[in-house]
This record gives structure tokens, C-alpha cells and sequence, in this order.
């Protein structure tokens, strides 16, 4: 059939296979490219079918020269709906690193679950016997736990309503929103889903199959920002299960002998989840365009690909005073906040599109699902169905 991107608020119900395929050729290709990383060889990537998770897997390949197994929670197409753009990422993933001479297995399932926890350990003991990396990039609004309850996350302030004004991308509408307050049970519950649970979980699992190589390290995802998003993100309910995150990692650390644990502080970047939040939508425009005038804009692969090869790779891992990796320092330079921040007290529906860079969005928003890809004919039919080659032996 003929894919084309089909829209609604700040979702696209639709992923184009092709798109996605050459999307993610050109990461491998910038990868590539790039000097080569001393690091490890066998890594699980746990959240790995999109974004920095994506972006982690393409780094570990293609930088370091590792095997990779792949956690995803994804599906695939049926014959008139496509599957999701993850679903088609991994499957062109695994073709390219296979053809290449990588090992690169695909586990498609809940994260959250001890099912797949089994499967990926019996995976490992059977193929590798041990992993050298354990990259968590779970991203999802509700988690069911091991005590069978499901929890759901909740993105509100925790210290009284907070207003700011917010955009509508789809008719560049500037308007004022106020955030209302979470109650300590969506607190709780928000924590429950985004905070480190899961992936201690997932760590004390691996340990006790003794699949974990001495000094094996660990890390997962974050973001801070800044001040202007604070009360609805740092200090918010997502910033209450953040802070968890950050408690995890130090106590994984001096909880399994041998493991080093890290959290990295990533730029702000277009991704489903953020094209939600009120308030960041205008902000990564104005960032974006503030970055790119500057040269200091990375998407996924260019953070990603840094983050291994300067950062987690290196002998003593570079922290800053809380022991996080910041790779949100080029965003954060104060003559980058400062601009962003003088483009805010100043934008207008009159003027966004000359002091905001909103084409650069939605071309990253697009090129999430596979869409306004270079050389990728969207007028020619595509088979919608394709497979990931690990999940068809």
C-alpha cells in the first residue's frame, strides 16, 4: 500500500517502512564515519526500538563493534494498518548489523515483565554466557508491577498549579496553560512507572543468573532542562520518579559487586513523549534554533554516538557532582539559555516562525515515523508487513 503520514494532535498513527529503513541507515552510516570506541562487546539495549534506545544499539554496533540484544515493545503491520515505526527500525536494524557481521537478536515484549526478564537472561546464557552492557531506555506511561497492580504516570507539578505559556503546533497558536498539581498518589504512582524499580529489577535479575561480566556497567536515561520547564519536569511528578532514577543508580552501585551504574542527563530532543508535554514543544523550537545558529545541535545518533565514545567508555566515566553523565551540557551552556530564554519573553504567533525554528520540529517529528525522508519515494506502494529476522527462527 501507499503510506502516508496520518496526524492527530501530537501523535502520527501511521510509520512508513521504508522511511524508517533509510532513517536508520543513516544513523549506522554516521556512526560509521566516526573515530572507533574501545568499549564493550555484549550489550542488552532494554527500550531499544526507537529514539536514544535506537540510537544506543547503532552506537554499540557500529562504534564499539559489540553484539546487541534488543528489547522492544512493538507491533508489526497487518494488511491495511502499518506496524509502529519501532517494529520497522529494528527489523532494518537487524538486517543491516547482520549483513554487516553483528550478532543482533530482537525480544519483543512487556519490559516491565518477569517473562521477558527470563527469556532475555535465557537468551544470554545460551549465546553469550555473559553481557558487558546494560542500557535502560524505557519509555512508557503505565507499567504493570510485580504485584500485579498497574500504575500509570502522571505529568503534573508538585508544589501548586504552574502557568507559562504553551504552543499548538498544528496552527502555531500561542496560548497560556496551567498545569495543576499532582496528588501523592499520582506522585507515587508516576515513580512506580518512570523511577528506577524496573530497572533494579532488571539488574539484581541479570545478577543472579551470573550473566554479568566483571565490571560490567549499567546506565539509563534522563533529562533535567531548564529552569523555565522545571516546575512541570525537574520538580514536577516525572522529576519525583527522575530523582528515584538517580537513587537507583547509586544504589545499584554499591549493591552488586563489580557494577558501575550511571544515569546521562540527555538534550531535549522531538520524541512522542515530549511533543506532549505543555510548555516543551515551544521551548525545543526555540532551542533548536538557538543550538543550530550556534552549532551545537545533535539529534539521537550524534548524543549517542558522544555519550559512548567520550563519556561511558572511558576508563573513569566523566560525572558531574552527582555522579550523572551530563550530555545536556551543550544545551545547557548559559549563552544558549540566556538566548533561548530572550526568544521567549518575546515570541508571537506574528513572529514564531521567524524567531523559532519550527520547520526543524516537525521534520524531526516526521522523520520519527519514517516520513520526509531524502531519496524514499512515498508515492510507490511498500509492504507493509515486514519481519525482524530474529523473530521469525
Amino acid at each position: 500500500m501507499v503510506v502516508q503520514p496520518k496526524v492527530k494532535g501530537f501523535m502520527c498513527t501511521t510509520a512508513h517502512p521504508e522511511g524508517c529503513k533509510a532513517a536508520v541507515k543513516a544513523q549506522i552510516d554516521y556512526v560509521k564515519a566516526q573515530p572507533k570506541t574501545e568499549g564493550p562487546k555484549k550489550v542488552l539495549v532494554i527500550g531499544a526500538s526507537m529514539g536514544y534506545g535506537l540510537a544506543s544499539r547503532i552506537a554499540a554496533t557500529y562504534s564499539c563493534g559489540a553484539d546487541t540484544i534488543g528489547i522492544i515493545f512493538d507491533k508489526p503491520g497487518k494488511e491495511k494498518r502499518t506496524g509502529s515505526a519501532g517494529w520497522y527500525n529494528t527489523a532494518a536494524f537487524e538486517e543491516f548489523a547482520t549483513a554487516d557481521g553483528y550478532y543482533a537478536k530482537t525480544i519483543n515484549g512487556d519490559a516491565f515483565s518477569q517473562e521477558i526478564k527470563d527469556e532475555t537472561i535465557a537468551m544470554i546464557q545460551k549465546d553469550w554466557g555473559k553481557v558487558d552492557l546494560v542500557v535502560y531506555s524505557v519509555a512508557a506511561p503505565r507499567r504493570k508491577a510485580p504485584d500485579g497492580e498497574t500504575y500509570r504516570s502522571t505529568l503534573k507539578t508538585t508544589n501548586g498549579e504552574y502557568t507559562n505559556q504553551t504552543i499548538d503546533l498544528l496552527t502555531n497558536e500561542i496560548s497560556e496553560v496551567t498545569i495543576p498539581p499532582a496528588t501523592e498518589q499520582e506522585i507515587h504512582d508516576t515513580v512506580k512507572v518512570m523511577g528506577g524499580e524496573d530497572w533494579k529489577l532488571w539488574m539484581q535479575a541479570l545478577k543472579e543468573a551470573d550473566v554479568l561480566a566483571d565490571g560490567a556497567k549499567t546506565v539509563a536515561y534522563s533529562y533535567i532542562g531548564p529552569e523555565l520547564t522545571h516546575p512541570i519536569y525537574y520538580d514536577g511528578s516525572i522529576g519525583r520518579a527522575k530523582q528515584h532514577l538517580y537513587q537507583t543508580a547509586d544504589e545499584l552501585n554499591e549493591e552488586i559487586d563489580g557494577l558501575e551504574a550511571y544515569v546521562s542527563v540527555n538534550k531535549a530532543v522531538v520524541t512522542q513523549s515530549s511533543a506532549a508535554i505543555p510548555i516543551v514543544p515551544l521551548y525545543i523550537s526555540l532551542l533548536f534554533k538557538v543550538m543550530k545558529e550556534k552549532n551545537l545541535h545533535e539529534d539521537c545518533i550524534e548524543q549517542m554516538y558522544r555519550m559512548f565514545h567520550d563519556r561511558l567508555c572511558k576508563e573513569t566515566v566523566p560525572t558531574d557532582e552527582k555522579r550523572l553523565i551530563r550530555m545536556d551540557d551543550y544545551e545547557m551552556k548559559p549563552e544558549v539559555q540566556q538566548a533561548v530564554e530572550d526568544l521567549w519573553k518575546k515570541v508571537s504567533k506574528d513572529n514564531i516562525e521567524q524567531i523559532a525554528d519550527l520547520d526543524g520540529y516537525w521534520q524531526e517529528f516526521y522523520e520519527i515515523f519514517g516520513f520526509r525522508i531524502d531519496g524514499v519515494d512515498y508515492d510507490a506502494d511498500v509492504d507493509i508487513q515486514g519481519t525482524i529476522p530474529s523473530l521469525q527462527a
